[in-house]
């Protein structure tokens, strides 16, 4: 690795600032299992000039209820959000995406924030320096995304724009199935936006300066059932192929709301917007889910190698709503 300048913070604040002292040329570092190997590689144009240690920062590994919302703190690690009894019983969703990531000891590492801000898994993207790269691509000011005509059996079938490259974040499917929410803070401010909303085809919602401090979750009450399932080619350990998470309440057995988010398919999370309401009103079966899995994809533009992704798109949410 090259030489860089390394900062502890211990406020928020002091993080803040020196985010602003170094005007996008310094990354903050919380468990550090994605930027270690970022910085390894070497496969961005530019090398960060300082390292901002955010664990230092006490009271932000927090997970409990208050009032109507479930609040995260950004360095919650993710063996945290796994074994959180609490999380067991109300948020199982957000706790089986968290167990489905890498391995125990990267989840003893990396937290809920990085999980949610870790950068995007494409080949070309990442290409190390060592053996030819860093490869320039539309992210890298490139006119074009090399994956658009180039191998892209694992990029977006649906929402790719310029960029097909997919959110590689696990716990952002099942906190967007979860309406969670994502609270960031600056110099100038805090604000929250949708988990559905933080990231976009070249990148996330975080501005230069910012960093992620919380989530939030709207309190779960009553029977609801909630389901994550992933697929991987290397399992347990890969990245996913598709992923579904669901949210289903089936008072009397009929279904009176349905939550549906797809992750590895799109720049982020994707709402089954039209399979959800599909499903309202009607009682859960083999024939309904099939139905709904159908109105999940009906928009899915699959590339030239990736169109396989859209009959295992429609097996999870089939699974997940039978389950």
């Amino acid at each position: 690795m090259r030489p860089f300048t390394h900062y502890d913070a211990h406020a928020v604040e002091e993080a803040l600032t020196l985010l602003k002292r170094y005007n996008g040329r310094a990354v903050l570092n919380a468990g550090g299992t994605d930027l270690l190997s970022a910085l390894k590689g070497e496969y961005l144009l530019h090398y960060p000039e300082a390292i901002i240690n955010i664990k230092t920062i006490p009271d932000l590994a927090y997970i409990r209820e208050d009032g109507d919302m479930l609040r995260i703190g950004a360095l919650a690690r993710l063996s945290d959000v796994v074994n959180s009894p609490l999380l067991r019983k109300r948020y199982n969703a957000l706790a089986e995406a968290a167990y489905s990531v890498a391995t125990p000891q990267v989840r003893n590492m990396a937290t809920l924030g990085g999980n949610l801000c870790q950068d995007i898994r494409c080949w070309y993207y990442r290409y190390p320096r060592h053996i030819g790269g860093p490869i320039g691509c539309l992210r890298k000011g490139n006119k074009a995304c090399l994956a658009a005509t180039g191998d892209n059996r694992y990029h977006a079938i649906m929402g790719g724009k310029g960029c097909f490259a997919v959110c590689p974040s696990d716990t952002a499917v099942a906190l967007a199935a979860l309406n969670g929410r994502i609270k960031i803070v600056g110099t100038r401010g805090e604000r929250s936006v949708p988990v559905t909303d933080f990231f976009h085809p070249l990148g996330n919602e975080l501005k230069r300066g910012e960093m992620v401090r919380e989530i939030e979750v709207p309190r779960i009450t009553g029977m609801v059932r909630q389901t994550f399932l992933k697929f991987t080619l290397r399992r347990p350990v890969d990245f996913a192929i598709v992923s579904v998470a669901s949210v289903i309440a089936v008072p009397r057995g009929r279904c009176r709301e349905a939550r549906i988010a797809l992750g590895a398919v799109g720049p982020a999370p994707v709402r089954a917007t039209a399979a959800e309401e599909w499903l309202k009103g009607k009682p859960i079966s083999e024939a309904t889910a099939a139905e709904a899995a159908t109105a999940a994809l009906t928009g899915a533009r699959p590339l030239r190698m990736n169109s396989y992704k859209v009959e295992i798109a429609k097996t999870l949410i089939k699974r997940a709503l039978t389950s």
